[in-house]
């Protein structure tokens, strides 16, 4: 892969990386560290602490995500999860990939999509 093309992979994770923390801990509370390895299976693209927490902070300072302390042995760690608005902004986020964006994704992973189907017709 070309570093432009490498360039262009990044920056569509990137696009994607604050829908995908809202799915992660819609399915349950995570601590920063397992998110960041959960993107990273997801993905297969590697997050540094750098990259993820800014994303944390902006999605808890609007009210999507919350933060709780949780004391596990001599550490404190902070587990995320999703709040009631942070729901109602994946169920937005849902339905725009229902749109004909879900379409233009199924092709570009290769899936049939009708809409290939209808341009035929």
């Amino acid at each position: 892969m070309t570093e432009m093309e490498e360039k262009l992979v990044r920056t569509i994770i990137r696009g994607f990386s604050r829908s995908i923390l809202l799915w992660l801990l819609d399915r349950k509370a995570m601590s920063g560290y397992l998110i960041i390895k959960e993107m990273q299976k997801i993905t297969g693209h590697s997050f540094t602490s750098g990259a993820i927490y800014p994303l944390l902070y902006e999605l808890e300072n609007r009210g999507f995500i919350v933060g709780d302390w949780k004391q596990r042995g001599r550490r404190r760690i902070k587990y995320y999860s999703i709040t009631e608005k942070g729901k109602k902004m994946l169920l937005t986020i849902r339905d725009l990939l229902e749109m004909p964006v879900r379409e233009v994704l199924n092709d570009l992973l290769g899936e049939e999509s009708s809409l290939e189907e209808s341009m035929n017709t």
